[in-house]
């Protein structure tokens, strides 16, 4: 009986299949279940340079609108818009700020974005719950219903929600104008409708995303539809909330038509519609229309940088999800 010494199975070189294979000097061989051409350290120049192109078409006007809302007027007229003569100062922001009277119109807007945004995230927190976790026969209905809500036209509605507004008597210690025109109400219940059918879609689908035996196990302890919905599933879906509630606030705060559909008086428009009030009757000056349209969208940007975590942590949570 002979014994294999080590040397001669390491002498004897790789198995045959390994040598088939055509590992040697040079070679390395292919992971099992990766591909033997890793394309990962390819640059994908087609989409930097679209995505260059399309941060330029964005960043343009913003720009010329900051350029021209830092020209003096006088300027302009003399030197002509396409030109950088002439000085640069910030003018036009107190002007607008004080011709404007954007203090009050910053509170109007609060007024109409806050309550909007806490109907609008209740409600669809709540339609969303019964069209992705309780099992009855019109929860794909219901759920159309609200996505094809989304695909009609606002200014469809604008004569019929105007016409029953005018017909629904308030008491005067609610509304000076008898009715639902000219309140903040009117506002506040058709952006709470419209914006509904979108967050409700959304929150389906990240409800659906949840395990489902939270709520089994609630329903076998006792709970009823309410404690599941208030006490299990509203909690996992603050990063949804977040982000949504962030898309909202920009949303409604920079709405334009319903505001100047609905509200007359100029002392409580919103600060986006009132921004026509720069405007003159004979003549417009757009340094000072660019420099108000500059302080409206301060107030939006502030609230998308400190949300943004939220935001993204929103859109992105169960995106690695099988």
């Amino acid at each position: 009986m002979s014994i294999a010494h080590p040397t001669d199975a390491a002498a004897a070189g790789p198995p045959a299949d390994a040598r088939q294979r055509g590992s040697g000097p040079g070679k390395t061989v292919p992971r099992p279940g990766r591909p033997a051409n890793n394309k990962q350290g390819k640059r994908h120049y087609g989409t930097h340079v679209f995505l260059i192109v399309m941060a330029a078409i964005w960043l343009v006007p913003l720009g010329w609108a900051i350029f021209t809302a830092l020209r003096p007027k006088a300027d302009t007229d003399k030197y002509g818009y396409f030109s950088t003569g002439g000085a640069f100062n910030f003018d036009n922001f107190t002007q607008a700020w004080t011709q404007g009277g954007f203090a009050k119109l910053f509170w109007n807007s609060v007024l109409i974005t806050v309550p909007s945004v806490f109907l609008i995230l209740f409600f669809a927190s709540m339609m969303a719950f019964a069209v992705s976790r309780v099992s009855w026969k019109f929860n794909i209905t219901l759920l159309i219903m609200f996505t094809a809500g989304n695909l009609l036209p606002p200014q469809v509605l604008a004569a019929p929600l105007f016409e029953m507004f005018k017909h629904f008597e308030l008491p005067y210690a609610f509304s000076d104008s008898g009715n639902l025109l000219n309140t903040y109400i009117s506002v506040i219940a058709v952006d709470t409708a419209f914006q509904i059918g979108f967050v409700t879609f959304v929150l389906s689908n990240y409800m659906k995303a949840l395990s489902p035996e939270l709520t089994e196990a609630a329903l076998v302890d006792g709970a009823g539809v309410w404690r599941q919905y208030w006490d299990i599933i509203l909690p996992l879906c603050r990063p949804a909330l977040a982000a949504m509630g962030t898309l909202e606030v920009i949303f409604i705060y920079n709405d334009f038509f319903w505001p100047l559909l609905f509200i007359q008086t100029g002392d409580r428009l919103p600060v986006t519609t009132a921004i026509n009030n720069l405007q003159g009757q004979f003549l417009s000056n757009y340094n000072l229309i660019a420099a108000g349209a500059m302080i409206t969208a301060i107030p939006a940007l502030i609230i998308y940088l400190l949300l943004q975590r939220h935001f993204v942590a929103g859109l992105t949570l169960g995106s690695s999800k099988g």
